[in-house]
């Protein structure tokens, strides 16, 4: 992954945080420590429209893993009422299906892009952030149960739009162990940052 670049004042906020984290309990696990220094650095953080664009072309990030269960598989076919076997039926799924189990829904795994984006990039300052929409997706390969996913962001596009940022982000989900992802594809936030 390559590491998107910080300027000096969220260097000395995650030398802050850092510094914190430890006098507060230094007898605490220590590698909680290190994991909030390293989300901390990872994430980059944007307050304006040059400070985004700067990004262009650039990979932006990769989110934590996350372990699709059937109880959130279930949730969703609840939500959805999408109660395909497939998805709601571990053991006609073992027996019928052809993956040996249940696989989540496709829209379930795209519905998690908020959640994985908002571990990539921290974007302040704003008025409203909107998502405006899906420019491409493609499922490549189904996300069996229990499988663990993240997210990789790239800006593949911004614009001004009067005062309101558009940024497209190319998103592709990976899945642990697996050489193809889930899915490739783009979508679009907007963002009307304050003045």
């Amino acid at each position: 992954m390559a590491v998107a670049k910080i300027n000096i004042i969220q260097y000395f906020r995650i030398l802050g945080y850092g510094l914190i984290l430890i006098l507060i309990n230094t007898r605490s696990n220590p590698f909680l420590y290190i994991w909030i220094l390293i989300n901390l650095y990872t994430m980059i953080i944007i307050h304006n429209h040059a400070e985004f664009e700067s990004y262009l072309g650039n990979e932006l990030g990769t989110s934590d893993w996350h372990t699709i269960t059937q109880e959130q598989i279930n949730q969703f076919a609840d939500a959805t009422l999408d109660h395909q076997w497939i998805h709601t039926d571990p053991e006609r799924a073992k027996t019928e299906g052809p993956f040996g189990g249940t696989i989540a829904h496709g829209y379930l795994t795209v519905s998690l892009l908020p959640h994985f984006w908002h571990q990539i990039a921290d974007v302040q300052n704003l008025k409203m952030e909107i998502n405006y929409g899906i420019e491409s997706m493609k499922f490549a390969q189904p996300v069996l149960v229990n499988s663990r996913v993240r997210l990789i962001a790239k800006l593949s596009a911004i614009l001004n739009l009067r005062g309101v940022t558009k940024a497209t982000i190319g998103v592709t989900m990976e899945i642990e162990g697996e050489k193809k992802p889930a899915y490739v594809g783009e979508v679009v936030f907007l963002y009307h940052f304050n003045a």
